[in-house]
């Protein structure tokens, strides 16, 4: 995608939604932080009915540590993973205590230290919490970013650096929301809502889908496979022959 229609694709989304902010409920920068290391493999939806009750007693490091791991199950249980993100956040709990005073870090390499926060929970925190100009690829980010051409990637770093190269200084404190709301609700995995997108003449996905009963086109279903392409796996060392004892 050309400068100017990357302009025009944000500057359309931006239209649409002025303002936009994560889905996930919290109160402050370390309930920010726990719901989002929540919410790995998981939907907000989810996260968000499990937390409200436990935001309502736990607003700190030390009250989460207090809780304790078996305190948080009891809440977090309906979340997938429960059980080892509740050692995680207990764990992290503790480490925001010990090395930055109970605040949560706006430096990504201080985050990504913390047990359980990747560079995608990262990127969030920045984003949501100070207001960095941070893209957190997920799969919603990653198909909005290949399926459109605004961002083609095989992975979800290359995809994070199109978008961090490409998008213009005035959308980029807000571009991670409206990417991520415009693939969870029109550019969806299985049937992307074309008809009613704000940005479907920018966009390179071909053919679209003319109507929500219409059938998808054949290339639209192949086009699905836009998932980030797996990790290499390291080759083990060759094995060599023992040597031979000479005599």
């Amino acid at each position: 995608m050309n400068k100017a229609d990357t302009f025009e694709f944000y500057r359309r989304l931006a239209e649409t939604n002025p303002a936009p902010v994560t889905e996930l409920e919290y109160g402050n920068h370390f309930q920010l932080l726990v719901a989002v290391v929540l919410s790995a493999q998981a939907t907000d939806v989810g996260v968000n009915k499990a937390t409200r009750a436990l935001f309502e007693i736990v607003k700190t490091p030390e009250q989460m540590v207090a809780l304790g791991e078996e305190g948080l199950k009891a809440h977090i249980k309906t979340i997938g993973l429960f059980n080892s993100k509740a050692k995680n956040v207990i764990a992290l709990s503790e480490a925001l205590i010990e090395r930055h005073g109970s605040e949560v870090p706006q430096d990504r390499d201080a985050l990504t230290a913390l047990p359980g926060v990747g560079r995608k929970t990262a990127n969030v925190v920045l984003n949501a919490a100070f207001g960095a100009e941070t893209f957190a690829v997920d799969t919603h980010i990653f198909r909005v970013g290949n399926r459109t051409g605004l961002a083609p990637g095989r992975t979800v770093i290359d995809v994070e650096r199109a978008l961090d190269k490409g998008t213009p200084g005035p959308f980029r404190v807000h571009g991670h929301h409206w990417l991520i709301l415009h693939g969870r609700y029109i550019c969806k995995a299985r049937r992307p809502e074309c008809w009613r997108c704000p940005v479907a003449d920018l966009c390179r996905f071909k053919p679209k889908p003319a109507g929500p009963d219409a059938p998808i086109p054949k290339a639209a279903k192949k086009h699905r496979a836009n998932k980030p392409a797996p990790a290499r796996k390291k080759r083990a060392p060759a094995k060599t022959a023992a040597p031979v004892a000479s005599g």
